[in-house]
Protein backbone atom coordinates (compact mmCIF):
# COMPACT_ATOMS: atom_id res chain seq x y z
CA UNK A 1 0.00 0.00 0.00
CA UNK A 2 1.40 3.39 -0.69
CA UNK A 3 2.32 6.44 1.65
CA UNK A 4 -1.34 7.34 3.17
CA UNK A 5 -1.50 10.19 5.24
CA UNK A 6 -4.33 10.85 7.75
CA UNK A 7 -6.01 14.31 7.89
CA UNK A 8 -7.50 15.64 10.84
CA UNK A 9 -8.57 18.98 10.44
CA UNK A 10 -12.43 18.33 11.91
CA UNK A 11 -11.05 16.48 15.02
CA UNK A 12 -12.18 17.57 18.20
CA UNK A 13 -14.55 19.86 16.71
CA UNK A 14 -17.73 17.78 17.98
CA UNK A 15 -18.17 14.95 20.45
CA UNK A 16 -14.81 14.44 22.43
CA UNK A 17 -15.34 10.92 23.25
CA UNK A 18 -15.67 9.91 19.70
CA UNK A 19 -12.55 12.16 18.96
CA UNK A 20 -10.43 10.72 21.21
CA UNK A 21 -11.87 6.55 19.73
CA UNK A 22 -10.48 8.15 15.95
CA UNK A 23 -7.23 9.96 17.24
CA UNK A 24 -6.00 6.81 18.97
CA UNK A 25 -6.95 4.55 15.75
CA UNK A 26 -4.98 6.96 13.85
CA UNK A 27 -2.01 6.76 15.87
CA UNK A 28 -2.07 3.05 16.13
CA UNK A 29 -2.75 2.72 12.21
CA UNK A 30 1.04 3.11 11.68
CA UNK A 31 0.48 6.00 9.36
CA UNK A 32 1.54 9.36 9.27
CA UNK A 33 -0.63 12.06 11.00
CA UNK A 34 -1.53 16.11 9.37
CA UNK A 35 -2.94 18.43 11.75
CA UNK A 36 -2.10 21.88 12.31
CA UNK A 37 -1.82 24.82 15.32
CA UNK A 38 -5.31 25.78 13.92
CA UNK A 39 -7.28 23.10 12.96
CA UNK A 40 -10.49 22.87 15.48
CA UNK A 41 -9.16 25.98 17.29
CA UNK A 42 -6.65 23.73 18.21
CA UNK A 43 -8.64 20.95 19.65
CA UNK A 44 -7.25 18.56 16.75
CA UNK A 45 -3.63 18.61 18.20
CA UNK A 46 -5.45 18.63 21.98
CA UNK A 47 -7.18 15.34 21.09
CA UNK A 48 -4.20 13.70 19.77
CA UNK A 49 -2.01 14.58 23.17
CA UNK A 50 -4.65 12.94 25.16
CA UNK A 51 -4.73 9.99 23.00
CA UNK A 52 -1.01 9.95 23.10
CA UNK A 53 -0.82 10.17 26.62
CA UNK A 54 -3.15 6.96 27.13
CA UNK A 55 -0.60 4.86 24.74
CA UNK A 56 1.69 2.36 26.47
CA UNK A 57 5.27 4.34 26.44
CA UNK A 58 6.81 2.38 23.43
CA UNK A 59 4.14 2.70 21.73
CA UNK A 60 3.46 6.40 22.40
CA UNK A 61 6.89 7.57 21.40
CA UNK A 62 6.68 5.78 17.68
CA UNK A 63 3.35 7.12 17.52
CA UNK A 64 4.11 10.67 18.40
CA UNK A 65 7.12 10.58 15.93
CA UNK A 66 4.16 10.38 12.50
CA UNK A 67 2.57 13.37 13.59
CA UNK A 68 2.94 16.07 11.50
CA UNK A 69 1.78 19.94 12.17
CA UNK A 70 1.87 23.60 11.14
CA UNK A 71 2.38 26.75 12.22
CA UNK A 72 -0.41 29.26 11.63
CA UNK A 73 -0.83 32.70 11.85
CA UNK A 74 -2.45 34.48 15.52
CA UNK A 75 -6.01 33.98 15.17
CA UNK A 76 -6.91 37.20 16.87
CA UNK A 77 -4.51 39.55 15.35
CA UNK A 78 -3.13 37.53 11.85
CA UNK A 79 0.27 38.28 12.81
CA UNK A 80 2.68 35.79 11.02
CA UNK A 81 6.21 37.10 11.91
CA UNK A 82 8.96 35.53 13.66
CA UNK A 83 7.63 35.73 17.25
CA UNK A 84 4.10 34.05 16.38
CA UNK A 85 5.91 31.40 14.39
CA UNK A 86 7.82 30.08 17.30
CA UNK A 87 5.07 30.78 19.43
CA UNK A 88 2.63 28.46 17.56
CA UNK A 89 5.47 25.66 17.40
CA UNK A 90 5.06 26.19 21.74
CA UNK A 91 1.73 25.90 21.40
CA UNK A 92 1.76 22.66 19.23
CA UNK A 93 4.16 20.85 21.19
CA UNK A 94 2.54 21.86 24.94
CA UNK A 95 -0.86 20.72 23.09
CA UNK A 96 1.08 17.27 21.84
CA UNK A 97 2.96 17.01 24.75
CA UNK A 98 5.94 16.54 22.72
CA UNK A 99 9.88 17.93 23.16
CA UNK A 100 10.39 18.15 18.87
CA UNK A 101 8.28 17.91 15.48
CA UNK A 102 8.97 15.28 12.91
CA UNK A 103 7.37 17.80 10.41
CA UNK A 104 6.92 21.92 10.43
CA UNK A 105 5.18 23.22 8.01
CA UNK A 106 4.85 27.08 7.40
CA UNK A 107 0.66 27.10 7.06
CA UNK A 108 -1.56 29.16 4.39
CA UNK A 109 0.75 32.75 4.80
CA UNK A 110 -1.61 34.54 3.27
CA UNK A 111 -1.98 37.60 5.42
CA UNK A 112 2.25 38.65 4.36
CA UNK A 113 3.84 38.81 1.21
CA UNK A 114 6.47 36.33 0.52
CA UNK A 115 9.34 39.26 1.20
CA UNK A 116 7.90 40.05 4.93
CA UNK A 117 7.99 35.86 5.26
CA UNK A 118 11.59 35.86 4.79
CA UNK A 119 12.58 39.33 5.69
CA UNK A 120 14.74 39.44 9.27
CA UNK A 121 11.75 38.74 11.51
CA UNK A 122 9.81 37.15 9.46
CA UNK A 123 8.20 33.98 9.58
CA UNK A 124 10.58 31.98 7.57
CA UNK A 125 13.45 32.94 9.79
CA UNK A 126 12.36 31.03 12.88
CA UNK A 127 11.05 28.18 11.06
CA UNK A 128 14.94 27.69 10.40
CA UNK A 129 15.89 28.55 13.50
CA UNK A 130 13.27 26.02 15.37
CA UNK A 131 14.98 23.06 12.21
CA UNK A 132 18.48 24.38 13.40
CA UNK A 133 18.11 24.20 17.48
CA UNK A 134 15.83 20.58 16.60
CA UNK A 135 12.82 21.61 17.80
CA UNK A 136 11.53 20.41 14.33
CA UNK A 137 13.13 17.47 12.32
CA UNK A 138 12.02 19.15 8.75
CA UNK A 139 10.18 22.01 7.79
CA UNK A 140 7.68 22.85 4.93
CA UNK A 141 5.13 24.80 3.03
CA UNK A 142 1.85 24.13 2.92
CA UNK A 143 -0.54 26.28 0.98
CA UNK A 144 -2.87 26.20 -2.28
CA UNK A 145 -2.31 29.00 -4.53
CA UNK A 146 0.49 27.54 -7.29
CA UNK A 147 2.30 30.68 -7.71
CA UNK A 148 2.22 31.21 -3.99
CA UNK A 149 3.83 28.19 -3.42
CA UNK A 150 6.34 28.01 -6.37
CA UNK A 151 7.71 31.26 -4.34
CA UNK A 152 8.78 29.14 -1.64
CA UNK A 153 9.68 25.62 -3.28
CA UNK A 154 12.06 27.91 -5.34
CA UNK A 155 13.91 29.71 -2.40
CA UNK A 156 15.39 26.33 -1.64
CA UNK A 157 14.92 26.95 2.22
CA UNK A 158 12.09 24.14 2.77
CA UNK A 159 12.28 20.43 3.37
CA UNK A 160 8.82 19.71 1.62
CA UNK A 161 5.88 21.54 -0.27
CA UNK A 162 2.01 20.20 0.62
CA UNK A 163 -0.60 21.31 -1.92
CA UNK A 164 -4.14 20.73 -1.68
CA UNK A 165 -7.11 20.35 -4.84
CA UNK A 166 -4.59 20.54 -7.27
CA UNK A 167 -3.31 17.37 -7.92
CA UNK A 168 -6.52 15.12 -8.86
CA UNK A 169 -8.12 13.62 -11.65
CA UNK A 170 -9.94 16.88 -12.21
CA UNK A 171 -7.43 19.00 -11.05
CA UNK A 172 -3.32 18.63 -12.33
CA UNK A 173 -2.29 22.02 -12.31
CA UNK A 174 0.09 21.20 -9.50
CA UNK A 175 2.52 18.78 -11.68
CA UNK A 176 5.13 21.17 -12.31
CA UNK A 177 5.19 22.76 -8.95
CA UNK A 178 5.62 18.85 -7.58
CA UNK A 179 8.56 18.20 -10.10
CA UNK A 180 10.04 20.82 -9.11
CA UNK A 181 9.90 20.46 -5.63
CA UNK A 182 11.65 16.66 -6.13
CA UNK A 183 14.38 18.61 -8.16
CA UNK A 184 15.11 20.82 -4.54
CA UNK A 185 14.95 17.22 -2.72
CA UNK A 186 11.97 18.24 -1.31
CA UNK A 187 9.41 15.95 0.15
CA UNK A 188 6.11 16.32 -1.70
CA UNK A 189 3.00 15.99 0.37
CA UNK A 190 -0.64 15.89 -2.32
CA UNK A 191 -3.20 16.73 -0.23
CA UNK A 192 -7.26 16.57 -0.43
CA UNK A 193 -7.02 13.55 -3.95
CA UNK A 194 -10.94 14.19 -3.90
CA UNK A 195 -11.00 17.21 -4.01
CA UNK A 196 -13.91 17.58 -0.99
CA UNK A 197 -15.54 14.67 -1.68
CA UNK A 198 -16.94 15.26 -5.30
CA UNK A 199 -14.50 12.41 -6.27
CA UNK A 200 -16.47 10.14 -3.61
CA UNK A 201 -19.74 11.04 -3.96
CA UNK A 202 -19.74 12.39 -7.62
CA UNK A 203 -21.65 15.03 -9.77
CA UNK A 204 -25.30 15.87 -7.51
CA UNK A 205 -27.05 19.67 -6.12
CA UNK A 206 -24.99 21.24 -4.32
CA UNK A 207 -22.12 19.16 -4.72
CA UNK A 208 -18.80 21.13 -4.65
CA UNK A 209 -15.02 20.90 -5.48
CA UNK A 210 -12.76 22.28 -3.42
CA UNK A 211 -14.66 24.21 -1.14
CA UNK A 212 -16.48 25.73 -4.49
CA UNK A 213 -19.94 25.01 -6.23
CA UNK A 214 -19.20 23.25 -9.39
CA UNK A 215 -20.10 24.39 -12.73
CA UNK A 216 -22.41 22.56 -15.25
CA UNK A 217 -19.26 21.36 -17.52
CA UNK A 218 -17.69 20.11 -14.65
CA UNK A 219 -21.05 18.36 -13.68
CA UNK A 220 -20.92 16.32 -16.71
CA UNK A 221 -17.33 15.85 -16.91
CA UNK A 222 -17.38 14.09 -13.43
CA UNK A 223 -20.87 11.78 -14.33
CA UNK A 224 -18.43 10.62 -17.28
CA UNK A 225 -15.52 10.32 -15.22
CA UNK A 226 -17.74 7.75 -13.04
CA UNK A 227 -19.63 6.13 -16.14
CA UNK A 228 -15.76 5.09 -16.88
CA UNK A 229 -15.01 3.87 -13.31
CA UNK A 230 -18.37 1.74 -13.36
CA UNK A 231 -17.45 0.21 -16.43
CA UNK A 232 -14.14 -0.79 -15.20
CA UNK A 233 -15.73 -2.09 -11.56
CA UNK A 234 -13.78 0.22 -9.22
CA UNK A 235 -14.48 2.66 -7.08
CA UNK A 236 -13.91 6.66 -8.43
CA UNK A 237 -12.68 7.01 -5.00
CA UNK A 238 -10.00 4.39 -5.58
CA UNK A 239 -9.12 5.86 -8.57
CA UNK A 240 -8.39 9.42 -7.14
CA UNK A 241 -5.98 7.54 -4.58
CA UNK A 242 -4.01 5.95 -7.38
CA UNK A 243 -4.03 8.68 -9.35
CA UNK A 244 -2.05 10.63 -6.65
CA UNK A 245 -0.23 7.84 -5.79
CA UNK A 246 1.16 6.65 -9.22
CA UNK A 247 2.89 10.35 -9.79
CA UNK A 248 6.88 9.78 -9.61
CA UNK A 249 6.37 13.09 -7.81
CA UNK A 250 4.06 12.27 -5.40
CA UNK A 251 5.83 10.99 -1.61
CA UNK A 252 2.59 10.97 0.32
CA UNK A 253 -1.33 11.34 -0.43
CA UNK A 254 -3.37 12.99 2.78
CA UNK A 255 -6.65 12.25 3.06
CA UNK A 256 -8.75 13.43 6.21
CA UNK A 257 -10.58 10.80 8.52
CA UNK A 258 -13.12 11.99 10.42
CA UNK A 259 -13.81 8.37 12.22
CA UNK A 260 -12.42 4.60 13.19
CA UNK A 261 -14.95 3.59 10.25
CA UNK A 262 -13.37 6.27 8.03
CA UNK A 263 -10.22 5.09 8.73
CA UNK A 264 -11.21 1.38 7.69
CA UNK A 265 -12.91 2.55 4.62
CA UNK A 266 -9.88 4.56 3.22
CA UNK A 267 -7.66 1.59 3.92
CA UNK A 268 -9.62 -0.89 1.75
CA UNK A 269 -10.45 2.01 -1.12
CA UNK A 270 -6.54 1.94 -1.36
CA UNK A 271 -5.68 -1.66 -1.39
CA UNK A 272 -8.45 -2.06 -5.04
CA UNK A 273 -6.13 -2.67 -7.76
CA UNK A 274 -6.62 -0.44 -10.48
CA UNK A 275 -7.10 -2.07 -14.28
CA UNK A 276 -4.32 -1.02 -16.36
CA UNK A 277 -6.53 0.07 -19.12
CA UNK A 278 -9.23 2.32 -16.73
CA UNK A 279 -6.19 5.44 -16.93
CA UNK A 280 -6.39 5.34 -20.64
CA UNK A 281 -9.92 5.64 -20.48
CA UNK A 282 -9.85 8.15 -18.49
CA UNK A 283 -7.74 10.24 -20.37
CA UNK A 284 -10.01 9.54 -23.14
CA UNK A 285 -12.12 12.55 -21.70
CA UNK A 286 -10.23 15.15 -22.25
CA UNK A 287 -9.15 17.55 -19.46
CA UNK A 288 -11.45 18.29 -16.95
CA UNK A 289 -13.29 21.85 -16.45
CA UNK A 290 -10.79 23.43 -13.99
CA UNK A 291 -12.57 24.73 -10.77
CA UNK A 292 -9.65 26.71 -9.37
CA UNK A 293 -8.56 29.80 -10.62
CA UNK A 294 -5.20 30.75 -8.84
CA UNK A 295 -5.60 34.19 -10.14
CA UNK A 296 -8.82 34.97 -8.10
CA UNK A 297 -7.31 33.33 -5.12
CA UNK A 298 -3.97 35.34 -5.38
CA UNK A 299 -6.18 38.71 -5.40
CA UNK A 300 -8.49 37.55 -2.75
CA UNK A 301 -5.82 36.82 -0.44
CA UNK A 302 -3.72 39.61 -1.24
CA UNK A 303 -0.59 41.03 -2.69
CA UNK A 304 0.98 37.96 -2.04
CA UNK A 305 4.05 38.93 -4.11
Amino acid sequence: MYSLVLGTSGLGADDRDAALATATALLCSGHLIDTSNAYAGGESERVLGRALDGLPRAERTVAADRILTKVDADPATGAFDAHRVRRSAEESRERLGVDRLRMLHLHDPYGVTVDEAFAPGGAVEALVELRESGVAQAIGIAAGPIPLLRRYVESGVFDAVLCHNRWTLVDRSAGDLFAAAHAWGMTVFNAAPYGGDLLVKGARPGARYAYRPIDDALSTWTEALFAVCADHRVPPASVALAFSARSPHVDHTIVGVSSPERLAELQALAAVAIPDGLWAAIDELGPAPTPIDDAADRRGHGDLS
